[in-house]
């Protein structure tokens, strides 16, 4: 099965939402405005299968609302990560940041590029996302950092 992936505009809102919160995340911060920064995985159908998002700062970004369906191949997770690292270069970014608590899932991202850096190194205009005091209250929460 071919699979898609597309940059998300505004009609796409509603479906994204919905599918993020089936997902149990929240859709924070995913607005007209912002609905540009967030890629979508889909099937040759159109169903939407996956996304990831950015919050995007003055040079960097925040990856968020990673969501793929069972069954999606690692190989279309590493190329949604390889467009949003276009999407980003696109848009100036010198790098992106995640935050995770699965400390299994950091095999997966640090084969993708990304490195763990302490608290103190993420950016200080990360303090205004409403997601990165989330994740800071989070005790085992890991931070990693792309360079672009």
């Amino acid at each position: 099965m071919q699979a898609l992936i597309r940059r998300a505009n505004k009609q796409d809102l509603g479906s994204l939402r919905a599918f993020l919160s089936r997902a149990n995340l929240g859709t924070d911060g995913l607005t007209d405005e912002t609905i540009d920064y967030f890629l979508l995985l889909e099937n040759e159908e159109g169903t939407l299968k996956g996304s990831l998002g950015m919050e995007a700062f003055t040079e960097f970004g925040l990856l968020r609302s990673l969501v793929v369906t069972p069954g999606q191949a690692e190989k279309e997770i590493f190329v949604l990560f390889d467009q949003m690292v276009q999407l980003a270069k696109e848009k100036g970014m010198k790098g992106l940041f995640l935050a995770t608590n699965k400390s299994v899932a950091l095999p997966f991202f640090e084969l993708m590029g990304f490195q763990r850096v302490d608290r103190e190194d993420i950016p200080s205009e990360f303090y205004q996302s409403e997601h990165i005091r989330h994740v800071l209250n989070v005790d085992n929460s890991i931070f990693l950092k792309f360079s672009l």
